[in-house]
This record gives structure tokens, sequence and C-alpha cells, in this order.
């Protein structure tokens, strides 16, 4: 065996679009070399341009998979974010509205404040005591803020991120983007209607900004569009080696989620806005209800705690896998819960089927992750309820 490196990404070092074509085209030549890849590199550039233009007229555009680009979105709302991370091509480093403070002005920027005020008194109260070293003052505070972000709203200009994807990736997503932009927003739902003008910026920053635009690299051959959206009913139900489920959870678990890039997932918005309620709030009328309050206030801007409606789709295996990430402590506690739920109907529907692997499924119901026989646990909580699952925050 031999391997050699033949790319790698250099830090602040802009390729130029002929070098990424280039070395595509090297690549294209591989399917049909006669001897080694050494022999692509000292070919003639006429003979790569020629394969070069040849692919990219015939449709063959995977070889322009081979060449990544890093960009860097800053001040973006999370409403693009999912939008760009729901298209499994990519990599992503994200800002977290979890272990930061978000910025917000105005009305939101009052509630987000109000409401980690609340968040951290409510913590302190149930845990701190309880549980000392892991409920620092520290740690209530990123809770506080993870609860409080659910206020914040989708199109909050907030988002930072490192976003690298290919260079034929780049290209489709502007072209997928330009089909929602020349839509009429008559016939358009409300997010992508309230997202036009970000695609707008984003295809023209791509387009006049970047030296990677090429209107040649066009997935409109296959009818192909962005893949967040679902117009269909919700999927029908199944569990088994591969399954499928629907449910309704709010658009900041929904952005963890599709994290999972092994997983389908599609959203649609509710016919009636409803909202994700933090467990912690529950035993109080008083504060659920101003909860619900403040939510409605900023329904018409999409808040992260707004409830959508949810498809997803998988296999037995990559469920596992999502489990050992999710139920955990240290995971989002409404992810944590819905993957729970996701699990029982799995267990049941597996043993009503009298699937051969239905007991290794029902094995995982026993607790957090670090339950599984499976699984060895780096850093231990130590919080008895979060490895039983029945916290609160």
């Amino acid at each position: 065996m031999k391997i050699s490196v033949i790319g790698t990404t250099k830090p602040n070092y802009t390729a130029s679009k002929e070098e990424l074509e280039i070395f595509s085209g090297h690549n294209a030549g591989v399917c049909y070399m006669p001897n080694s890849f050494e022999d692509l590199l000292n070919e003639s550039k006429k003979r790569t341009q020629n394969r070069i233009n040849q692919t990219k007229s015939s449709g063959h555009h995977s070889v322009y998979d081979h060449a990544n680009i890093s960009l860097y979105l800053e001040g973006i709302p999370k409403a693009l974010a999912i939008v760009l991370n729901n298209e499994k091509q990519y990599t992503t480093s994200e800002k977290s509205g979890r272990y930061t403070k978000m910025s917000a002005v105005g009305h939101e920027k009052e509630i987000y404040d109000k409401w980690c005020e609340k968040f951290k008194v409510l913590i302190k109260n149930k845990y701190q005591e309880k549980c000392p070293t892991f409920f620092t003052d520290s740690r209530i505070e990123k809770l506080a803020q993870e609860n409080a972000r659910y206020l914040l709203s989708m199109f909050t200009p907030s988002t930072s991120m490192v976003y690298t994807t290919t260079y034929r990736q780049l290209n489709y997503l502007y072209h997928f983007m330009q089909k929602e932009i020349q839509k009429d927003d008559s016939t358009q739902n409300a997010f992508y209607k309230k997202l036009k003008p970000y695609f707008v910026e984003f295809c023209n920053i791509i387009k006049e900004n970047t030296p990677y635009f090429d209107e040649k690299l066009n997935a409109d051959s296959k009818s192909r569009t962005l893949s967040l959206m679902s117009y269909n009913t919700p999927v029908q139900e199944y569990f088994g080696d591969v399954y499928a489920t629907s449910y309704k959870t709010s658009f900041a678990c929904f952005a963890q989620a599709i994290r999972h890039r092994t997983i389908s997932y599609t959203m649609s918005l509710l016919k009636n806005p409803e909202f994700y309620v933090p467990p912690i709030l529950n035993n109080d009328k008083d504060l659920v209800k101003e909860w619900l309050n403040d939510c409605e206030s900023q329904k018409d801007e999409f808040p992260t705690g707004m409830l959508i409606g949810v498809n997803e789709m998988g296999t037995f295996d990559n469920f596992v896998l999502k489990m050992m990430e999710r139920k955990c402590t240290f995971a989002q506690l409404e992810i944590n819960n819905l993957t729970n739920e996701i699990l029982a109907n799995y267990v049941a529907g597996l043993k009503a089927t009298n699937h051969p692997r239905s007991k290794e499924m029902e094995s995982y119901t026993k607790g957090s992750r670090c339950t599984f026989s499976n699984y060895t646990c780096l850093a231990p909580c130590g919080f008895v309820d979060g490895i039983t699952e029945t916290r609160l925050i």
C-alpha cells in the first residue's frame, strides 16, 4: 500500500479559482488514468482544461467536491445557519447560544436579560446546595443563558460560524438560494420569506466578493432545492433496521439535531404558534404564564423556542450514535428528552414486530449514555438526576 498526501488546507491562504479547478481536473482524470496520479500532474494544462470543461458540461460535478473552501460568517441569523447546516456537505464550528451570552436589542434584550436572571435563581435554588461541585456559579449562568435564548429570534444577527464546504457545494448553495429568491412572496412560506434578504446577501457575496462562483456548477438538472423545508404531510412512522418518525420540537432543539449529518431532517411550520416551556418552570403556573406571554410577544420574529413540525429518518445504528451524543447531562435537556421519546417508540415498534435487535435497543433505556455497556464516559458529571434523566434543567 502507498498513501500520498495530494492536498491540504493551509490557514490564511486563499486558493485561486484556477487552482481549485486544476486540482479538480486532475482528480477527474483518475477514473481513466493509464498509470499513476503523477502522470496527471505532469499532463499538459490544455488536456486538464478540456477535462474540466467536459465534466462541468456533463454534470459530472462530484470531482469538484475534492476542493474545500472555509468561510467565516459573522453576524448572521440562526435561521440562515440551519439552512446551511441541513445541507450535509459541510463542517461547521458555531458560536454557542448555550455557552455565550447572546446579543440582542430593545424588547428582545429586555426579556432575554430578565429570564437569564430568573433562571439563575431557579437553578441555584433547585440544585446548587444538592450538587455544589457540578452546579457552580459559572455552570448555572450558562444553563440560564441556554434557556433564556429560547426567546431570541431566529433572525437576530448574532451567530458567527466557520463553515467549510466544497467548491461544488458552495455553487450549489448559490443556485438553491436563487430558486427561493425568485419565488413570488405569495407562494413562499413565512420563514423563507423572512430569510429572502439574507439569501440575496449571501448570493451577492459569493458571486461578487469571492472568486469561486461558477454558473456551470449548477444542480438544476436534478431539480434539487434547499433540503430544510418539508411541504408534505408527516412521514409514515416506522421502526426497524431503518426508521422514520415525526414530532414537534423547538427551533433550538432542531438546530442541535440536524448536526447529526447521517440522519435526515426536514421541518415545517405549525398553523398556530406553540412554544417550548423549560421543565423547571412547570411547577409555577404564574411563571409559565409569564414565559408564554413573552414567547407570544416574539411570535412574529420566530423565537428559537417556537415549536415546528419535524420529520426524522435514519438507520438503527445511526440512531444509536445519536443517543451517545444526546443522552447526557451535558446535552441540551430538550433534545435529551426528545431522544428518549423517540427511543421509547423505537423499542415499542421493534417489539411489535419481534425484531431481532429489540433487546439491544431496549438496553439504552436505563439512563444517560454513561449507563451504556458500549460507552465509556471521559468526563463523569456526578449529577445523579442527570444520569437517571430526571433533571429539570
